[in-house]
């Protein structure tokens, strides 16, 4: 092996190089010049290091200076046949952008986004306005004007994210409720829809970024009974005319009284099944009429206007209507989930 062989390896190498017309000649090229195993520069540099010491320098040099050319020969020839190739496929391929494609694919709303909608549909219905409000909201509005107080569970870190101590992700959309309260005077009528965030692994019924929708009507005169009322039109609105609700109590600490509402399962009709779990009655939301503590923070004196409230989960109502089992389909990103409805 001398340097004048190594160079004679390496013109010929040149020469493969330039005459490969595609990557998979080029490829067998560098192959037969550089495989780990066959490549004739490879078995050349093995035979390099088995020379006498004083050979090997010149010898080193050589076949360094020949595996550059070929390398460098290599990566340019690649870069021009793909270059090429990417001509071919310009000069072979073209958009008319004039045509109009009566193919296209059309969209599907997501369930969620549907039953947001149908809800804004139903109590718009009935005269309430849509409000909404900041999803980095303060610990105040958050939680002490709604009378929760510092002890309460829901205000430990491991339930909410905390972004300061007096800066998080609100966890429901009730300060909506609070900042209406404090912007407008009575008559309100408002339903408040939005994004809410709470500690939560992801399960089949629990998520760490959710939606809800709470209403709030303040005025005189107001009833447990237009509480009744006004949820009974929903429910039958939204799962069916023959539908009926029950009142069961429950403590809320901005509302008094407190009570958590179930519709007649729209699946069986009451009977039992395995939707309703065989109690003929499905949980759909919580609701109250409004504290007085709470009325009082919002500027409203109780002593004239009284008021409910209401709160529920659109992805849990979303999952009834569709008979959706597991909530995280919700949020896989699959437009063929979306495809079903």
């Amino acid at each position: 092996m001398t340097p004048e062989a190594l160079a004679a390896l390496a013109e010929d190498a040149l020469a493969a190089i330039a005459g490969a017309a595609d990557p998979d000649q080029l490829e067998v090229v560098r192959r037969r010049v550089l495989g780990r195993r066959e490549g004739a520069l490879t078995r050349a540099g093995a035979v390099v290091a088995t020379r006498p010491p004083p050979e090997r320098p010149a010898l080193g040099r050589a076949f360094n200076e020949a595996k550059g050319r070929v390398e460098v020969a290599l990566a340019r020839r690649s870069g021009q046949l793909q270059a090429d190739a990417l001509a071919r496929s310009a000069d072979g391929e073209w958009v008319d952008m004039t045509v109009l494609d009566t193919e296209a694919e059309r969209g599907r709303l997501h369930p969620v986004t549907r039953v947001l909608r149908e809800i804004e549909h139903i109590f718009r219905g009935l005269g309430y306005s849509v409000a909404e409000g900041p999803e980095v909201e303060t610990d105040r509005f958050n939680f002490e004007l709604l009378n929760i107080p510092e002890d309460h569970p829901a205000r430990d870190g491991q339930d909410t994210f905390y972004l300061s101590d007096t800066l998080l992700l609100r966890t429901h959309t009730s300060p909506v409720q609070m900042r209406t309260m404090l912007g407008q005077p009575p008559p309100i009528r408002v339903i408040a829809p939005g994004r809410t965030y709470r500690r939560d692994n992801p399960d089949p019924t629990h998520f760490p970024m959710f939606h809800q929708v709470e209403g709030l009507v303040v005025d005189e005169g107001i009833t447990v009974g237009d509480l009744k009322g006004t949820l009974l039109t929903f429910a039958r609105s939204m799962f069916g005319a023959r539908r009926e609700i029950r009142l069961r109590p429950n403590f809320f600490p901005y509302t008094e009284p407190s009570m958590e509402v179930d519709v007649s399962c729209f699946v069986c009709d009451g009977a039992g099944c395995r939707t309703c779990h065989q109690r003929g009655w499905i949980e759909i939301l919580g609701s109250g009429m409004v504290h007085p503590q709470v009325l009082r923070h919002g500027g409203v004196d109780p002593d004239r206007h009284q008021g409910f409230a209401f709160g529920m989960g659109p992805e849990r109502i979303a999952m009834l209507k569709y008979g959706i089992e597991d909530g995280r389909e919700l949020t896989v990103n699959d437009v063929r989930f979306l495809h079903q409805f």
